[in-house]
């Protein structure tokens, strides 16, 4: 069963048009890269799946439920909102933690604000995921006591703890001096393995060609071509991936 349903998912801005109908299905446990040039519609996709930006047009599914574009911004709409955002997990190339907060009040935030867990049930929960991401032993540290990639892995945690159906990520290293890549990457290769469904912007092609089971190629609003990792670095089938595989490789 898929777990995640796109259909006809058009976004503008005015009259830039940057998503041109995308339909998409994604099976649970899959891990989709989506790649492309600047500006090809990679970030915004991900933004419309939990309405971070509002879809111009077509519909969203996660797991049972969906949510429509158009609707009037009232108090049911935004429970809809609410409700799809539980089921995803976001975490963006700039971290994003709150400075006055440590790692593990961090991660606290969210079980508890958005599930209502109890204190002690959320610290509980935030220092195994600490533990889980290699942070176990900086819990008590503030977001500007850490690295560019500790930070980023707190980030991660931060998203698992609301036990999320899907990640999303968009360029989770871009933001990153390239010897603190490695260790975001693998953190998400281990949730890979554990069977999460993610969908992953990503530059990083190395990564994308050893995680992805699906790797999806966008450029203009439009997704060009699909397939597997062999197929899209090995043997593309259309022109323009072919063009931006032998600029980025």
């Amino acid at each position: 069963m898929s777990i995640i349903q796109i259909n006809n998912l058009k976004k503008s801005f005015g009259t830039n048009v940057v998503l041109q109908g995308i339909d998409l299905t994604i099976a649970k446990s899959e891990v989709v890269v989506v790649m492309g040039p600047s500006g090809s519609g990679k970030s915004t996709l991900l933004r419309c799946l939990n309405f971070l930006e509002e879809p111009t047009e077509g519909n969203i599914r996660i797991g049972d439920f969906q949510v429509d574009s158009g609707g009037k911004a009232n108090r049911k709409r935004k429970k809809e909102i609410r409700e799809l955002r539980k089921r995803t997990g976001f975490v963006f190339q700039s971290f994003n933690l709150f400075p006055h907060k440590t790692a593990i009040e961090n991660v606290m935030e969210g079980p508890i604000i958005i599930h209502g867990t109890k204190i002690e049930e959320a610290r509980i929960l935030a220092k195994a995921l600490l533990t889980k991401v290699g942070l176990g032993e900086r819990c008590d540290y503030y977001p500007a006591q850490l690295s560019g990639g500790q930070q980023q892995r707190v980030a991660i945690a931060r998203s698992l703890a609301l036990n999320p159906m899907v990640m999303l990520y968009d360029e989770p290293t871009s933001a990153l001096d390239p010897e603190l890549v490695k260790e975001v990457l693998q953190v998400i290769k281990d949730l890979a393995r554990e069977g999460m469904t993610m969908i992953i912007v990503t530059h990083e092609m190395s990564f994308a060609k050893d995680v992805a089971d699906r790797v999806i190629f966008m450029d203009k609003g439009v997704i060009v071509e699909q397939g597997t990792s062999e197929e899209i670095f090995l043997n593309p089938k259309e022109e323009r991936t072919r063009q931006f595989l032998s600029i980025v490789e």
